[in-house]
């Protein structure tokens, strides 16, 4: 069995400006790290075999805070590349690209990614991760990627998990931060 525990991390300052944010590599804001401290306290109950990050420092450091330095960092595991559009503030979008981006399937970022790329490489590096219970520190884009495929809609805030038992495709649970 493969249980995979999904963390978005926590908040950064692009995050809190409403800026999109894909793979730009900017930290974390103090709110947060204080938001991955708190998603510490839960975790810390629980054991996990394996713990993964995405390369951007912002999901190695929430990992850092929350649980432990993650044993992987892996690009595939990063944001969707929001290409031109990176660092752009929601309202500066046009509005064919921000119905493309609600509507989500379909949307290819000038310059960047399309999301059936973005979802041929998040499955990819998903399943290539050995069996047992993982620990996934990413972000909001890939735990909306994933519950999208469950039959769930969600923009999830920081540091908020999505537990799935990722061979069978079932939804276990939504924690919201």
């Amino acid at each position: 069995m493969k249980e995979v525990w999904l963390v978005r991390h926590g908040q950064t300052l692009w995050n809190a400006q409403g800026r999109l944010t894909g793979w730009a590599d900017v930290p974390l804001s103090p709110l947060g790290r204080e938001q991955a401290r708190r998603l510490g306290v839960w975790l810390q109950r629980e054991r996990f075999d394996r713990v993964v990050a995405s390369d951007l420092q912002r999901a190695v450091e929430t990992a850092h805070l929350a649980y432990a330095e993650p044993e992987e960092r892996l690009w595939a595991l990063r944001e969707i590349d929001f290409g031109e559009l990176d660092g752009l503030l929601w309202a500066e979008l046009p509005e064919e690209h921000r119905q493309a981006l609600l509507r989500f399937d379909g949307f290819q970022a000038p310059g960047g990614e399309s999301v059936e790329g973005f979802r041929s490489r998040v499955h990819a590096a998903l399943s290539a991760l050995p069996e047992g219970r993982l620990l996934v520190f990413t972000h909001g884009g890939v735990l909306r990627l994933v519950l999208r495929e469950l039959g769930q809609e969600a923009f999830l805030p920081p540091c908020s998990v999505v537990g799935v038992d990722w061979e069978a495709q079932r939804l276990l649970f939504v924690r919201e931060g």
